[in-house]
């Protein structure tokens, strides 16, 4: 299950026809998230004639949520083709918003689609992908003296520490690829530490 998500928000504009395409791309891992900058953006660009969207959580092969809206816009034309821009370069996690604002000259439906895909497009073109992966928590017990070797192949492995408690034992709650946990358990058994799930 690979696929690209957005480092970090971006946004482009085109001007077609007179017509202002602002566009913005977020990275969301909900529906609720990407509510949130749709709310935002209709508060931000009040008097902008439509805010036409479209989101993908998780795999775009194998959506597991998606959504788009065209606000207003001749049916299929604005949402519709922002989501296959996302489907298309692979992209998940994400949400794209294109504001317009009518610059007085029609589009015709031809013209729509190609303007929101195009907006899309100049918002795909900005981002700086990476790869998705999927992380997994683990819960790590090991003895006092051996808390820093622990520490030490959690983060070789390009995991993160989160919660620490010390009772007997040490007990962290790490953070990982889903993909590295069995590699993990290895290079920590061989250390003679114990792994709880």
């Amino acid at each position: 299950m690979t696929y690209q998500t957005l480092a970090q928000p971006v946004t482009a504009r085109l001007e077609i026809k007179k017509s202002d395409f602002i566009t913005y791309a977020y990275p969301v891992t909900s529906r609720e998230q990407a509510m949130f900058h749709v709310e935002q953006l209709r508060e931000k660009y009040a008097d902008a004639r439509h805010h036409c969207w479209a989101y993908i959580i998780g795999d775009p092969n194998n959506t597991t949520s998606a959504g788009f809206d065209d606000d207003g816009e001749p049916n299929g034309t604005a949402g519709r083709p922002i989501l296959n821009v996302l489907q298309h370069k692979n992209i998940g996690n994400v949400i794209v918003i294109v504001v317009r604002y009518f610059g007085g000259i029609k589009l015709g439906a031809g013209g729509l689609t190609r303007a929101y895909a195009g907006s899309a497009q100049a918002a795909v073109d900005e981002m700086r992908l990476t790869p998705y992966v999927p992380m997994t928590q683990v819960q790590i017990s090991a003895d006092f003296a051996n808390e820093s070797q622990v520490r030490y192949v959690v983060e070789d492995m390009g995991g993160s520490i989160g919660e620490v408690t010390y009772s007997k034992a040490v007990t962290l709650t790490v953070s990982l690829p889903a993909a590295d946990v069995d590699t993990l358990k290895e290079r920590l058994a061989m250390d003679g530490k114990v792994l709880a799930d």
